[in-house]
């Protein structure tokens, strides 16, 4: 449906604090929520946490308190991340929402109806930390979960299931019918493989779990916290504004973002879960990568984690969002390092963009009192490489490439350093007889700037609302229509700004 973009994230489990691959996935999707924004589309953003499930019980147990008061502890974390990552998300959920609870109800109600849930006994390998069973083949040689590398438990019980293997053609249809299902293509063939293999019927219920939502025609069941958590993208829009039901405008969801340890759940059982309860499926499914430290993926239950706030602290946010989004190539695993991010932070916003506005409003400011020249008209050649540039940062985040659309923005940044020394604005207000040749330069340099800030604004949205107000135009003027030779405000006045990226010691960064 064109004109809407309903984007989404998983739906972050309250087993612990929020570390950075939270911020890694709530920033991506804040980076593409923000740019179709600029395109002028109706976009919903929805995020929030999944607090159900035999884990969040027994870690409330430990903690002294009640289950409800540790997810609220908890879910307050994550909340209190998003906003400190500047995620401008429409609305945060939690599966401890009554609401929610009452929509899941009604649509496993739809589904045993019409015959898709039936009883039966299970008995299986069962990860805690995973809340998911797994066939012996899956485990490690010392039966041990492949996500975790901790001890399964054989659990044997009778519970609810839900006909999963009944949807195995209607699903490799599916894949065929929309090869762009799942991206990357290698995820998609990865799904792909999953089915072609068999599926095997879900239990979706639990007996000894006290700690979820209660199957509705049989109280002593409890809802499987994955297909509790699942639904919630649905449910979600049925009560985000109060008084109305954004279902019928908004479903289904335009792209979905994950971490590749969840495709399985995301893009075999929740698309099935949704045939069985006659929704439309999304739209996509974009499977990115790791953020690993020291070569190991970032881990709760290990405790390999890389707290993303003091960061926050010491450079800045933008700086953070700016080396998640260059450092790691979407879609593939990428390695936070200390030393990555200050060479992010110095040699490229520090020196290539930070440095360029200080010197472009400085030599405004000395040569032409602070006024930007009107567009002398000599630059039609770097109007048409701008105009270019904006077509490949479209076209980037067309293909779920954010990593690819920084990239040609940032070529643009660097493609007015390089005017700078070309044209040598210095030198040409030694001669009068060249002030044209002046104008010409210090308008290119400051609409050019005023280009790279709409660009990149998606990705340091502070930082470059600070270039818009320091070259005179508007902070809110970032449309995506603007991006252009004329979108300029004739004859701004600059206003010399503070350092963008101040310079760090190595002293201050974090340990």
């Amino acid at each position: 449906m064109p004109g809407r973009f309903f984007i989404t994230t998983p739906i972050y489990y309250v087993n612990a604090d929020p570390h950075v691959g939270h911020a890694y996935t709530t920033i991506m999707a804040d980076v593409i929520a923000r740019h179709h924004r600029q395109r002028g589309e109706e976009v919903f953003f929805l995020t929030g946490t999944d607090e159900h499930g035999g884990k969040i019980a027994r870690a409330a147990e430990e903690a002294g308190r009640s289950p409800k008061e540790h997810a609220d502890a908890l879910s307050a974390r994550f909340r209190e991340m998003g906003q400190r990552l500047g995620a401008s998300n429409d609305f945060f959920i939690r599966t401890t929402d009554e609401q929610h609870k009452a929509v899941v109800q009604e649509l496993i109600v739809r589904m045993h109806e019409k015959g898709d849930i039936y009883r039966g006994a299970y008995g299986g390998w069962y990860c805690t930390s995973c809340e998911a069973f797994y066939n012996e083949g899956d485990l490690s040689d010392d039966r041990l979960c492949p996500i975790h590398q901790r001890d399964v438990e054989w659990i044997e019980e009778e519970n609810w299931f839900f006909r999963l293997s009944a949807y195995r053609d209607r699903l490799l249809a599916h894949y065929d019918a929309v090869p762009g299902f799942v991206r990357p293509r290698s995820r998609m063939n990865e799904a792909r493989r999953m089915v072609e293999d068999g599926l095997e019927d879900l239990s979706m219920s639990r007996a000894q779990v006290a700690w979820g939502v209660t199957v509705p025609w049989d109280p002593a069941h409890t809802v499987y916290v994955w297909v509790d958590a699942l639904f919630n993208y649905y449910t979600a829009l049925t009560y985000a504004v109060p008084g109305t039901d954004l279902v019928d405008r908004l479903w289904p969801p335009t792209l979905h973002l994950m971490a590749k340890d969840i495709l399985r759940f995301h893009a075999v059982i929740w698309p099935t879960l949704l045939m069985s309860a006659d929704l439309p499926l999304p739209g996509r499914l974009f499977v990115h990568g790791y953020v690993l430290k020291g070569g190991e993926r970032l881990s709760k239950t290990t405790g390999n984690i890389v707290d993303p706030f003091p960061y926050i602290e010491r450079y800045g946010l933008d700086a953070l969002r700016y080396y998640l989004c260059r450092e790691i190539r979407f879609g593939e695993d990428g390695t936070f390092t200390d030393e990555g991010f200050r060479q992010r932070y110095t040699s490229e916003l520090a020196n290539e963009f930070g440095n360029l506005l200080s010197r472009t409003a400085t030599m405004i400011e000395r040569y032409r009192g602070g006024v930007v020249p009107a567009d002398p008209g000599g630059d039609g050649d770097l109007a048409t490489e701008a105009r270019a540039v904006r077509e490949q940062v479209v076209g980037a985040f067309d293909g779920d490439e954010v990593t690819a659309a920084v990239e040609a923005a940032w070529a643009w940044v660097r493609r007015l350093n390089r005017l700078v020394e070309e044209r040598e604005p210095w030198v040409l207000a030694k001669d009068d007889a060249r002030a044209g040749d002046l104008d010409q330069a210090l308008f290119s340099l400051a609409n050019g700037l005023r280009i790279a800030a709409v660009l990149l604004w998606p990705v340091l949205p502070s930082s470059c609302e600070g270039v818009l107000g320091a070259l005179g135009e508007p902070t809110d003027a970032v449309a995506l229509d603007l991006a252009g030779w004329d979108g300029c405000t004739p004859c701004a006045t600059v206003t010399p700004p503070a350092p963008l990226f101040p310079r760090i010691e190595v002293d201050e960064v974090p340990a």
